[in-house]
């Protein structure tokens, strides 16, 4: 089993063992992206000149603006619902439940119209 590693700059390095796609990379993934949010937000909120953030970590500014580049793109995906993996499950329980509603209905009917006819 190989595995991978980066060093960014000498600051820190992470390392995820190949053909272990669970938490470790999922772990890894988060932090890059709660990283890029981090530098993007100082930018954007804070008003850090571009330059002044990328030489502070070494960061070369294509990759900052092709961050904030995928920011602008997806940032919409953000404010969408999550979708549920169980949707069609779910629909099928709700016309079930619709149907048993109106089955219902129907035998409160009869009977009113039963109870109207005997008194």
């Amino acid at each position: 089993m190989s595995c991978l590693s980066w060093n960014w700059k000498g600051r820190s390095s992470v390392k995820i063992a190949e053909g272990t796609e669970g938490t470790h990379e999922k772990r890894a993934k988060a932090l890059h992206r709660r990283r890029e949010g981090a530098i993007l937000r100082r930018h954007l909120l804070d008003k850090v000149p571009v330059s002044g953030r990328c030489d502070e970590l070494g960061l070369p500014p294509t990759v900052f603006y092709r961050w904030q580049k995928e920011l602008f793109e997806n940032g919409a995906a953000a404010f969408q619902g999550k979708s549920r993996p169980d949707h069609q499950a779910e629909q099928q329980r709700i016309e079930f439940l619709e149907k048993k509603i109106q089955t219902k209905d129907e035998v409160l009917a009869e009977l009113m119209a039963e109870h109207i006819a005997l008194k």
